[in-house]
């Protein structure tokens, strides 16, 4: 699976059931979804960030925050309350125009295309904070590290990435089919079978390699939180992750 072929895909679920396609919940496809409901789900993460970067003694306010894989901007409205700047970006046209119809945040947040499996759009050192959720699970394993790396590059020294992956599946059903079935499988499951408008893959990664390549790029993990996402079947966790101070 190319990232080419997931930007595809993702344009086909924004322009087909945006707020489903970012929050996966029973009951919510179709256009079910409330809005002030979806949107207050953003800002309860936010808050729960805010709070975990608290008591790890960082910042809980910016003044410039990058929005990775925005959709259709749940989460750079809720950043946009405790920010200077929000800047939300993502490969899905349609989730972009969703995110602007949404956007009541005064000109506070800017939402930007990205259609390259990297963060070249933006200079070394431009954001006090990446945040960014369920997003990174979507990727391949290649452009999946490419953009750990490239958090770290955007920060400003100091700065923080909070960030969310998925680590490996649970040993529900559904989750053994994710560890045994080919991805051509699964992918024609979710469009034959549960009617998806375009699959969703899913890809994992380690704790041990997410602090490997944070490592070898200027960065450390300061905070790893498992998440419990039964209705995903995959295991998570939430990262905080530390670029270092520039020296000399």
């Amino acid at each position: 699976m190319s990232f080419e072929q997931v930007r595809k895909d993702w344009i086909t679920l924004g322009g087909e059931d945006p707020l489903w396609a970012v929050l996966v919940a029973e009951g919510k496809r179709g256009g079910r979804w409330d809005t002030d409901a979806f949107l207050q789900l953003g800002r309860d993460d936010v808050a729960s960030a805010r709070k975990q970067l608290s008591a790890l003694g960082l910042p809980a306010t910016w003044d410039r925050v990058l929005d990775f894989g925005c959709g259709t901007g749940r989460l750079s409205q809720a950043l946009a309350e405790h920010a200077a700047e929000v800047v939300g970006v993502d490969v899905s046209p349609p989730m972009l125009d969703k995110a602007r119809s949404f956007d009541r945040s005064s000109g506070r947040v800017t939402f930007v295309l990205n259609q390259h499996p990297d963060l070249r759009a933006f200079p070394d050192a431009s954001f006090d904070l990446v945040f960014t959720e369920r997003v990174l699970q979507h990727l391949p394993p290649e452009a999946l590290e490419t953009y750990l790396t490239e958090f770290l590059r955007v920060l400003r020294p100091g700065g923080v990435a909070w960030v969310h992956c998925t680590t490996r599946p649970t040993w529900s059903f559904r989750g053994f089919v994710w560890r045994a079935a080919p991805a051509p499988v699964i992918r024609w499951a979710q469009r034959r079978l549960l009617g998806y408008p375009a699959p969703m893959r899913m890809t994992g990664v380690s704790e041990k390699k997410v602090a490997e390549l944070v490592a070898m790029h200027g960065g450390a993990v300061v905070d790893a939180v498992a998440v419990a996402e039964p209705e995903s079947h995959w295991q998570a966790r939430r990262y905080v992750i530390r670029r270092g101070h520039a020296t000399g």
